[in-house]
């Protein structure tokens, strides 16, 4: 019995593994949110409502069918907490992370599992790397954490402003959303705090570099910050990044001059606000102003936003920036009659191309077709159904207040958008998918041209 268990699990690819690994947290930590210790009124929650919680955590997104802060108990906020740091990290960074302060050596197939977990380069350095990201997330997530605190203390008391300055710290740079403000005079995500910078500032910066990514991280980190010398990779994370922290940004500030959100903040005010929701959109999931009352335009740049998500190798989601840029070159190279994909005096490998056709056309068929089947079940309008999609898909959290109302089948719609979104398409499709290669000694087949345009 033994050995056959063990030939099954070997039997399993590294996709396959990640992908069950994700899947068993989930289940573990939807039967932990389920019993009554985890609610606040002591009942047993409804599996799908614990599930649906379960899954937005691990798979840091952040949508909810029931409040963080007024439903769950000392108890269920901890699961969440919980998921969603493995879920940032990636269950597999901290397994290796256990393995390591334990002593046991890690296997060449354990390395190369990491290694498709979170998207490394190469597979030397695994083991180093899985190091500087575990210290560099305690790092981060604990100078957040100081930071808010002297805003939340004051305001809390020392014990539950602490407590909500962790919490609020490991939900932004996990770029989960989650938040505890419902219980503080009413309000839901942040935004009893659009005008204080302290908080702002910090929370954006949190998911500004938990979104960069762990290998922009060590670049920068090895090269001393000296963009010349780092990878195409850095380069092109940086430079994506600043271009949809600053467009979109003034895209929101614009079009939402005029809407009543908007009206009772002064400019500079506005101003931040809208870098949040620009920065927040890229998979974070907290906002500081009522999206409703937010123009359609903005919506649609908010949409679009999810949609692309944070870089490779972060705890962020979506199509990933290296996906957009990829075929932003693809665009330019066609345009300019060149044959490769250049940047940055580096030319890029075709799979990158390939990859990003396959990732962008998912997402796209995914987010679309959600939307579809959240207006057939329950007949929300286009508009909001896309927003939840894209939410749900990017693993963002953002949500214009419908998913509590929404029934079974959409909720399970949402389920697996996000289980989708965090576990990656071409590893969903690697897991499910037979690899077929081709040999040089094999005759490849006659090559001819169509009509494209």
């Amino acid at each position: 019995m033994s050995k056959t268990k063990r030939f099954r699990l070997s039997a399993l690819s590294s996709t396959q593994i990640i992908l069950l690994g994700y899947a068993a947290i989930i289940l573990f930590g939807a039967i932990l949110l389920s019993t009554p210790l985890a609610s606040q009124a002591r009942v047993w929650t409804s599996f799908p409502d614990a599930l649906f919680t379960a899954t937005s955590a691990t798979c840091v997104t952040g949508l909810i069918v029931v409040p963080t802060a007024t439903y769950w108990s000392l108890f269920g906020q901890l699961i969440i907490i919980g998921l969603i740091q493995i879920g940032g990290m990636g269950f597999l960074t901290m397994a290796v992370m256990i393995f390591v302060v334990s002593g046991k050596r890690i296997g060449l197939r354990q390395r190369f599992t990491m290694q498709e977990s979170i998207g490394a380069p190469a597979l030397g350095g695994i083991v180093r790397l899985t190091r500087f990201i575990f210290k560099g997330v305690l790092l981060f997530e604990s100078i957040g954490a100081i930071i808010l605190a002297t805003r939340f203390v004051p305001m809390l008391g020392p014990v539950r402003g602490i407590y909500y300055s962790i919490f609020h710290s490991i939900s932004a740079f996990c770029n989960a959303g989650f938040d505890l403000m419902a219980g503080v005079a009413g309000e839901g995500s942040i935004t009893y705090f659009v005008s204080d910078p302290v908080v702002n500032i910090t929370i954006m910066l949190l998911i500004i570099i938990g979104g960069l990514g762990f290998f922009v991280w060590e670049d920068l980190y090895l090269h001393h910050f000296r963009l010349g010398r780092c990878r195409l990779h850095t380069k092109i994370v940086l430079l994506i990044s600043i271009l949809l922290l600053t467009i979109p940004s003034l895209m929101i500030f614009f079009f939402d001059r005029n809407v009543e959100a908007f009206s009772y903040l002064s400019t500079p005010e506005r101003l931040m606000a809208s870098f949040f929701q620009s920065t927040s959109a890229r998979t974070a999931g907290f906002n500081t102003i009522d999206l409703n009352m937010m123009a359609h335009p903005t919506k649609m740049v908010m949409i679009m936003l999810m949609l692309i998500g944070g870089s490779s190798g972060s705890t962020a989601g979506g199509m990933k920036t290296t996906t957009i840029a990829t075929l932003f070159l693809c665009i330019r190279s066609s345009m300019t009659r060149e044959n490769e994909l250049r940047a940055f005096g580096r030319r890029l490998d075709d799979s990158c191309l390939r990859s990003a056709v396959t990732i962008f056309f998912s997402y796209i068929c995914l987010f679309m077709g959600g939307a579809m089947l959240l207006t057939q079940f329950d007949g929300v309008p286009m508009i909001s159904a896309m927003f939840e999609t894209s939410s749900a898909v990017a693993t963002v959290g953002l949500s214009l207040g419908i998913t509590p109302g929404l029934s079974l089948p959409s909720q399970l719609v949402l389920i697996f958008l996000m289980f989708f979104g965090r576990v990656g398409c071409l590893t969903m499709v690697y897991a499910f998918a037979e690899s077929h290669h081709t040999n040089a000694g094999v005759s490849r087949l006659p090559l001819e041209k169509i009509a494209v345009g």
